[in-house]
C-alpha cells in the first residue's frame, strides 16, 4: 500500500512539471464554455499501473481549461460494479482544486459495468444548459458490456462522444461509440505511450467547447446532425438554416429554427455525397456572422459489410459483424456447420445485437459461419466467413487454494471476512484471475445472498473479501490468452470452521 502511494506522489510531481511545460495561454481558452464528463474504467480489468497512467492522462488533459460555471466544468465518473461519481461537474471551480481532487481517487475494482455509468452519464449531461457537451471515454476495452444504445441516446442529445482505448480495446465497440470525425475522436494507444494523444486529444475538445462554429456531430449514409453554440435565444432572434450538395447548380433546401434551438437533423440525404450547410443566427441584439460546414455521407453500407471471428477456443467461437443498423435491419440469423458436410445450427439475434458465442462445436474443426440479415425493406444480406475451433488440450489449472479468518475484535459466529490466497501452476499466457463468491443478502433486498464476482490482474496472488454468507463458496479460475483454466472452490462455514475442497 505504501509503495502504491509513493508511486502515485512521484507521477504527480512528474505531472506538475509536465504540465507547466504544456499550459496552453490562457487568452487561447477564455471564451470556452461546456461540460466535460470523464468516464473513467475503474474496474478490476484494468491494472493498477494502467488506471493511475488512465488518471493522470485525465488530469494533464483539462489542466488548461478555465473552470467553473459559465467557463468549462469538468467531473469525473468511475466505472465499477456500480458507477461511483467521484465528483460533479459543480463541485470544482478552480484548477488548483481539481488537481488535488484527483490526486486522491482510487480504483474501484469489480466488474465493468459501464451501461450502467452512461445511465448516470446521462442525467449528468442531458440538462438545460445549453453548452456544449463532451463525454471522454477512458477505457481499456475488456468486455464494455452494451453500450450502444445509451451512446447513440447521448449522442442524439447532442452530446459528443470521444474515447481513448489501451491497445487490447475492443475497437468496433468504440467505433460505434464516438461522434465523428473517428480521427480525431477515437485514440488507440499503448498505456506507456498515452501522452503522445495528450495534445491533439485536447485540440478536439478545445474544438468542442471552445468555438462557435457548426459541426456534424452524427454522420450516416442517409442522414446527418449539426450542432452549433447558440448565441441567441427563443425571446431575441432565431435561425435560418440551408444546405445544398456542393456540386449542384439546385437551390438549397432552408428552414427557420427557433433561436432555443442549438442541432437540427437532416434526413434523406444521397449516400457518398459531400454536402454544405450554412447557419445566420438573426437578432435585433445585433449582427451575426454567417457558420458553415462541409460534410460528406458515409457510402450506402448494408449490413453485415464485415464478419470477423475471434476468442476462438476448443468448443466456441464468438462472431461480431457490422455496422449495426437497428432502424434499417428486423433482425440476423446466424447459421453454422461443421465444413464439409456438418449439421448446420441456426440462431436468430435481435436488431441491435452485434456478436454471439457459437458454442457447443468440435474441437480442432472449420467451420462456415454465415451471418444474414433481414432488412426492413425486405431486402436480404448474408456474408460468410470460414472459423476454426483450437485443438482440445488441458489449460493449467489453479494449483493451491485457501481461505483464512481474518481476526476481528467482536467476531460474528459466521464468517464476515476472509483472506483468499492461490497460486498459479503456470505464468505463460496468463491474464488474470476471477474469483467469485457469495454475498450476504442486504435487509432491504430479498433473503438469498447474490453472487458477486471480481477480475484480478496476472500478478494478484490473494484478495480479501467480506460480509460473505453463510457457508459461501468461493471459487478461483485462472485466465489465459486461449481461455479458463480449471479453478479451486472453498466453502467458508465460520471464522473458526474454514473447509478446503478443490
Amino acid at each position: 500500500m505504501r509503495s502504491a502511494f509513493l508511486l502515485r506522489v512521484f507521477a504527480w510531481a512528474a505531472l506538475q512539471r509536465c504540465c507547466a511545460l504544456t499550459t496552453v495561454p490562457a487568452t487561447a481558452l477564455s471564451g470556452c464554455r461546456g461540460d466535460v464528463l470523464v468516464l473513467l474504467d475503474s474496474s478490476g480489468s484494468v491494472a493498477n499501473y494502467e488506471y493511475s497512467h488512465l488518471l493522470l492522462f485525465a488530469a494533464e488533459l483539462v489542466h488548461p481549461f478555465p473552470l467553473g460555471r459559465g467557463r468549462v466544468r469538468v467531473g469525473l465518473l468511475q466505472v465499477g460494479t456500480r458507477p461511483h461519481l467521484e465528483f460533479g461537474l459543480d463541485v470544482h471551480d478552480n484548477q488548483e482544486s481539481l488537481q488535488r481532487a484527483m490526486q486522491h481517487v482510487s480504483q474501484l475494482q469489480g466488474d465493468t459495468n459501464t451501461k450502467a455509468a452512461l445511465r448516470l452519464a446521462q442525467d449528468l449531461l442531458i440538462d438545460r444548459q445549453r453548452v456544449p457537451k463532451v463525454l471522454l471515454w477512458l477505457t481499456d476495452g475488456v468486455q464494455p458490456g452494451d453500450v450502444d444504445q445509451p451512446m447513440s441516446e447521448l449522442k442524439e442529445q447532442g452530446v459528443s462522444v470521444l474515447a481513448v482505448s489501451t491497445v487490447h480495446a475492443n475497437y468496433k465497440v468504440l467505433q460505434r461509440a464516438v461522434t465523428p470525425p473517428l480521427d480525431s475522436h477515437l485514440y488507440s494507444v499503448d498505456i506507456d505511450n498515452i501522452n503522445i494523444i495528450t495534445h491533439d486529444l485536447r485540440e478536439a475538445i478545445t474544438k468542442i467547447i471552445c468555438a462557435e462554429q457548426l459541426q456534424v456531430v452524427h454522420l450516416t449514409s442517409h442522414s446527418a446532425v449539426l450542432q452549433w453554440r447558440p448565441v441567441v435565444d427563443a425571446g431575441s432572434g432565431y435561425y435560418e438554416f440551408w444546405y445544398k450538395p456542393a456540386r449542384t447548380a439546385h437551390p438549397a433546401a432552408r428552414r427557420t429554427l427557433s433561436g432555443d434551438s442549438r442541432r437540427v437533423e437532416l434526413d434523406k440525404l444521397q449516400p457518398e455525397t459531400a454536402y454544405t450547410a450554412w447557419l445566420r443566427p438573426e437578432s435585433n441584439r445585433g449582427l451575426f456572422s454567417t457558420l458553415s460546414v462541409n460534410f460528406t455521407t458515409l457510402p450506402d453500407v448494408l449490413s453485415p459489410a464485415e464478419v470477423t471471428v475471434s476468442a476462438s477456443g476448443p468448443r466456441q467461437v464468438r462472431v461480431s459483424w457490422g455496422p449495426l443498423q437497428p432502424e434499417r435491419v428486423q433482425k440476423y440469423v446466424v447459421e453454422y456447420g461443421a465444413i464439409p458436410s456438418g449439421a448446420v445450427g441456426t440462431v436468430t439475434l435481435p436488431n441491435r445485437q452485434a456478436s454471439t458465442v457459437l458454442s457447443g462445436l468440435e474441437p480442432d474443426a472449420q467451420y462456415l459461419v454465415t451471418v444474414s440479415a433481414l432488412h426492413v425493406d425486405g431486402k436480404e444480406r448474408a456474408m460468410s466467413v470460414r472459423a476454426c475451433t483450437l485443438e482440445e488440450t488441458a489449460l493449467p489449472s489453479l494449483a493451491d487454494l485457501q481461505l483464512t479468518p481474518v481476526e476481528q475484535q467482536e467476531v460474528e459466529t459466521e464468517a464476515e471476512e476472509v483472506q483468499v490466497t492461490w497460486r498459479a501452476s503456470r505464468d505463460e499466457g496468463l491474464r488474470g484471475f476471477w474469483v467469485t463468491w457469495e454475498r450476504e443478502a442486504s435487509h432491504s433486498a430479498s433473503s438469498n445472498p447474490s453472487t458477486s464476482s471480481v477480475y484480478l490482474p496476472p500478478n494478484a496472488r490473494s484478495t480479501r473479501l467480506a460480509r460473505l454468507a453463510p457457508s459461501s463458496r468461493v471459487c478461483v479460475s485462472p485466465v489465459y490468452s486461449s481461455g479458463r483454466g480449471d479453478g479451486l472452490c472453498c466453502t467458508a462455514n465460520s471464522l473458526k470452521e474454514v473447509s478446503r475442497w478443490g
